[in-house]
């Protein structure tokens, strides 16, 4: 399914809710709406399943204009943050609900509801009523019946956001098999950038409304256009420093110099982005030193996240493993130009790191 939004807006009174965008997400892949809460991803959708009409633009499935084609005349599965399940239907018949309407032989119905439930860990609920479940199966239950529809159209909208850390993070993986393995049109919309980057395939990144880059989720994450995507797309935030073009180098605000190919027309007033993974604790040749001393060391899965005041300010490094500091200890973290990101005084992107190209594919 090829969908289209070109010249979309909407307006909800006087208030915008989207901006002017156009949009073709890629056919048959997952393109992902990484935004923060009230970006406008949700609002998006909407209008993708017919559940909205823009106020101004059109949609398009195919070549066919349907801007005024209500949802229930479209083949499109939605998943919502707020799960929405049949109260009166065993989780079964829930999930085996679209495969019946669809005139599937009952055998088959039988098979894929049992498949569904099992990848998805609700197997052993399927005779109990959706009240009996809590909020993390009543989910799962909604995302199974979306994904026994086989639409090509899926729209999932933050489908994960209300189970725990450990399944949320098999069913991704789950999630990411699944869409591979089909060629339904996948939108599905997060607020987090890890979960952009694994389920891959194309990221549209949204900030207030506004479609501010959409491309291939690694390009996307690599080279963000502007200050906006590169903070919409780190977690933790992008290190952001106030720097002087001084020549071939940069004159870090309060701090060293540091070596850095600009293009000459740039502004000399710029902001260097550091992302947290790319400072260390441990020298290499040709890397920068920001002494300064330990505020806060957080420890989060494998890695450990250690917060440092130094004279370019407050910077937070990424580190591998579980790492013990004390707080007001003196440490020094390191910076190799090479991983440095500069932006101009608009907030457009000047230089991003060199990333070996990778071929992508659809998903």
């Amino acid at each position: 399914m090829k969908l289209s939004l070109d010249g979309i807006s909407k307006k909800v009174g006087a208030a915008p809710w989207l901006y002017e965008m156009s949009l073709a997400p890629q056919p048959g892949a997952v393109t992902v709406l990484l935004g923060a809460t009230q970006a406008g991803k949700t609002s998006l959708m909407r209008i993708m399943a017919g559940l909205d009409v823009p106020s101004t633009g059109r949609v398009t499935v195919d070549g066919q204009d349907v801007t005024g084609t209500p949802v229930r005349e479209r083949n499109v599965a939605m998943v919502y943050q707020q799960f929405i399940n049949y109260p009166s239907m065993t989780v079964y018949d829930n999930i085996a609900s679209p495969l019946k309407l669809g005139g599937q032989p009952q055998a088959d119905i039988d098979r894929r509801v049992r498949e569904l439930a099992a990848k998805l860990h609700i197997d052993v609920f399927l005779d109990r009523l959706p009240a009996a479940l809590s909020g993390g199966q009543q989910q799962r239950v909604a995302l199974a019946r979306a994904l026994a529809k086989n639409a090509p159209l899926m729209l999932l909208d933050e489908p994960l956001v209300n189970l725990d850390y450990k399944l949320r993070e098999e069913l991704r993986e789950e999630l990411s098999a699944f869409f591979a393995s089909g060629n339904a049109t996948v939108i599905y919309a997060t607020t987090e950038p890890a979960e952009a980057l694994l389920l891959g395939g194309y990221t549209a990144v949204m900030d207030q409304g506004e479609l501010l880059q959409y491309g291939p989720t690694a390009e996307v994450f690599h080279r963000p256009k502007s200050l906006r995507v590169a903070r919409a797309f780190s977690d933790p935030p992008m290190n952001l420093i106030p720097g002087e073009l001084q020549g071939i180098a940069v004159r870090l605000q309060g701090g060293p110099l540091m070596p850095l190919s600009v293009p000459h027309h740039a502004s000399r007033a710029l902001t260097i982005g550091v992302r947290a993974s790319a400072l260390r604790v441990h020298e290499r040749d040709g890397d920068v030193a920001l002494p300064g001393t330990v505020e806060l060391a957080e420890i989060s899965g494998s890695d450990t996240f250690v917060h440092v005041h130094t004279a370019v300010g407050e910077l937070v490094a990424q580190l591998t493993g579980v790492h013990d500091f004390e707080l007001g200890s003196a440490l020094t973290l390191y910076l190799s130009p090479a991983q440095a990101y500069a932006f101009d005084a608009a907030g457009d992107l000047l230089v991003a790191p060199h990333v070996p190209h990778r071929s992508h594919g659809a998903r």
